[in-house]
C-alpha cells in the first residue's frame, strides 16, 4: 500500500498489535508463556496486562463482597508476580520480528479504567513499578516522577462515567494519546452503530463516547485491543490495533502510538492509509479552508463502505459492490469448527494451491472464549501454523461448539490466492482430502462435515476477488467553521470501514486548527 497509497505514509509500515488482554497473572486464565505463544501466532506487537489496582473498588455493598474477595486476590497475586513478569515481558522482545510492552491495569469507578504501558520495564535492571494511585491525577503524576516513557490509556470507555467509562471533564492527552473504543466489551465509538455494550457493568453511554470526547476538543486517537481473560492476544474478532510505524521496534512502534498514527480493527487485518493535505491519520494540520482528502483501503475481505466523516457527520461514503471476476488475485477464507457442544475438534489442516500461487496468508486464530472460565488443566497454547514457499500452509489447532447462534469458536486461515479456470485449492483436512476448483469458490461458498450430521464442518468462502477488497478514492472538502460547539476549536476528520462479512475499522481522526482570530 505505501507504494500507492497516499502520500504521508511513503516511509511507514503497517503492523498489527493487542495492547490489553489477561492471564493468570492476576485473575484469568492461562500462563504468560502460552499468551506470548498465542499473540506471536498473528501479531507484530502485544502487551499482556496485569490486574493490578482498583482504588475505589466498592466495599460498603454486600451483594459485591465476591467482587472484592476476588479482585483482592488477584492484586496480591500481581503484586507477588510483577518482578518475573516484567523480567518475561523484556525477554521476549525482539526488534524486528516481535515487539513487547509490560503493562497493568488500574480500575476507578470515578474515573474509568486506564492501562499503564511503560516503554522500557526497568531501569538497572529494577522493574518500574505497579502503582497503587489513589485517583487519576495521582496516577499521571506518579508515572511522570518514574522520568520514563509511559503510556496512561484509557479503555472501555463507553461505561456511564462513575460506573468505571472516561470521565471526559478529567482527561488529559499528555500521557493519553489514545483511547481503546473496541474489544470483547464492544464499540464506543458512538452510542449508536455495531457492537452494542451487553457486559453487566451496562449500556453504551453517549458522553462517554469517542465522538463526544472529540466534541469536546480532545486530540485523542483510537485503538482496539481484546481485554481477552484466557491467555490469547489478537483473538479474531474481539478487537486489535493496527499501527503505521517507521520500522517493527519498541521506539517505532511507541513512537506511532504517541503519535496517534493507529486504528481500531475487529479482527480482520484491513489495511487503511487516510490522509488530508497528504499528512497521515493522528496529525494536526495547520489552518487550510481547502482540504484534500485522500483514502486507500485494502481489506480482509469483500468491502461493503467507506465512510469519511467531518465533525462526526458522514461527508462521503463509498459503496462497493459484488463483481464477477475470473482470473487474478482472490481471498478465500478457510474456517473450521461448528460440532455439538459436548466435543472437542482437534485439526491438523494443510492448504495447497494447485495451478496458482499462495501470495499471503492472514490468520484468524481466536483460542478459548474471553470470559471463559476453563478447568484447571485446560490447554490454551494449542495452535501453530506454518507456511512452506509459494503454494502450501499448514495449520493445527481445536475448537468447540459456538457458544450461541450469534456468537462463533471457529478458527480459520485466510488465503490470497492468485489464480484463474485451472487453479484447484487442495485441503487435507484431518486425513481427509478435498479439492476444489476456484471457479466454484467464484460462485459462492463450499462445505462439508468431518463425519454425518452435525459433526464439526469447514467452510472454504466465497472467492473475493481484489477489486472488492482493494479501494482508492479522493475529494476535496472545505472547511466551513462549522464546528460542534465552543470548546472544540478544530475540525477533525475520521474514516471507517465496514466489510461484508461484518469486519470494521476506525481511524483516528486528523484535525485542521481553526483560522487565527
Amino acid at each position: 500500500m505505501t507504494a500507492s497509497g497516499p502520500r504521508g505514509y511513503d516511509d511507514l509500515a503497517l503492523f498489527y498489535g493487542d495492547l490489553h488482554n489477561h492471564c493468570n497473572l492476576s485473575y484469568g486464565h492461562g500462563s504468560l508463556e502460552d499468551a506470548l505463544h498465542n499473540a506471536r501466532l498473528q501479531l507484530d506487537f502485544a502487551s499482556v496486562t496485569v490486574h493490578a489496582v482498583w482504588p475505589d473498588l466498592p466495599q460498603d455493598d454486600p451483594y459485591l463482597d465476591y467482587l472484592v474477595d476476588y479482585h483482592r486476590e488477584g492484586f496480591v497475586k500481581a503484586q507477588t508476580g510483577w518482578p518475573g513478569y516484567v523480567q518475561a515481558i523484556e525477554a521476549a522482545n525482539e526488534d524486528g520480528t516481535f515487539v513487547t510492552f509490560p503493562s497493568f491495569e488500574w480500575h476507578s469507578m470515578r474515573y474509568g479504567d486506564h492501562c499503564v504501558y511503560y516503554k522500557h520495564g526497568q531501569r538497572d535492571e529494577r522493574p518500574f513499578p505497579i502503582i497503587e494511585a489513589p485517583d487519576l491525577p495521582a496516577l499521571r503524576q506518579s508515572v511522570r516522577d518514574l522520568q520514563t516513557d509511559a503510556f496512561v490509556i484509557p479503555h472501555h470507555i463507553g461505561y456511564r462515567a462513575g460506573s468505571r467509562g472516561i470521565d471526559w471533564g478529567a482527561f488529559s492527552e499528555e500521557l493519553s494519546p489514545v483511547a481503546e473504543i473496541f474489544s470483547f466489551h464492544g464499540l464506543a465509538e458512538s452510542s449508536e452503530g455495531p457492537y452494542p455494550y451487553l457486559h453487566s457493568m451496562g449500556p453504551r453511554h453517549s458522553g462517554s463516547t469517542a465522538q463526544h470526547g472529540w466534541a469536546q476538543g480532545h486530540v485523542v486517537g483510537l485503538i482496539g485491543s481484546t481485554d481477552h481473560h484466557n491467555s490469547f492476544p489478537g483473538s479474531y474478532g474481539y478487537g486489535r490495533l493496527a499501527v503505521w510505524a517507521s520500522s517493527l521496534s519498541r521506539d517505532d512502534i511507541w513512537d506511532a502510538i504517541a503519535n496517534r498514527r493507529t486504528y481500531a480493527l475487529t479482527g480482520d487485518r484491513i489495511d487503511v492509509a487516510f490522509a488530508v493535505n497528504e499528512q497521515p491519520l493522528g496529525s494536526v494540520l495547520e489552518p487550510a479552508a481547502e482540504r484534500w482528502i485522500d483514502v486507500s483501503v485494502r481489506g480482509g475481505s469483500s468491502i461493503d463502505y467507506i465512510e469519511v466523516l467531518h465533525n462526526n457527520q458522514i461527508i462521503h461514503r463509498e459503496d462497493c459492490y459484488p463483481q464477477r471476476i475470473e482470473r487474478g488475485l482472490f481471498k478465500v477464507f478457510v474456517e473450521v469448527g461448528w460440532g455439538e457442544r459436548s466435543q472437542e475438534t482437534a485439526w491438523d489442516v494443510t492448504l495447497r494451491v494447485k495451478s496458482g500461487r499462495l501470495r499471503q496468508a492472514e490468520p484468524r486464530f481466536r483460542g478459548r472464549g474471553p470470559t471463559d472460565a476453563p478447568a484447571e488443566d485446560a490447554i490454551f497454547a494449542y495452535t501453530n501454523w506454518l507456511q512452506d514457499a509459494a503454494y502450501s500452509i499448514h495449520f493445527e489447532t481445536r475448537t468447540r461448539q459456538n457458544p450461541s447462534l450469534h456468537t462463533a469458536a471457529t478458527e480459520g486461515m485466510a488465503l490470497e490466492i492468485e489464480g484463474d479456470a485451472q487453479t484447484v485449492l487442495i485441503a487435507d483436512v484431518n486425513g481427509q482430502r478435498m479439492e476444489i476448483p476456484l471457479t466454484e469458490l467464484i460462485k459462492g461458498s463450499q462445505t462439508a462435515n468431518l463425519g454425518g450430521f452435525v459433526s464439526p464442518a469447514i467452510c472454504f468462502h466465497r472467492a473475493i476477488p481484489e477489486t472488492e477488497y482493494n479501494r482508492r478514492f479522493a475529494f476535496a472538502h472545505r472547511g466551513d467553521g462549522a464546528y460542534r460547539n465552543d470548546r472544540a476549536q478544530r475540525d477533525w476528520y475520521y474514516v471507517r470501514v465496514r466489510q461484508r462479512n461484518d469486519q470494521w475499522a476506525w481511524t483516528s481522526p486528523i484535525w485542521v486548527e481553526p483560522p487565527s482570530r
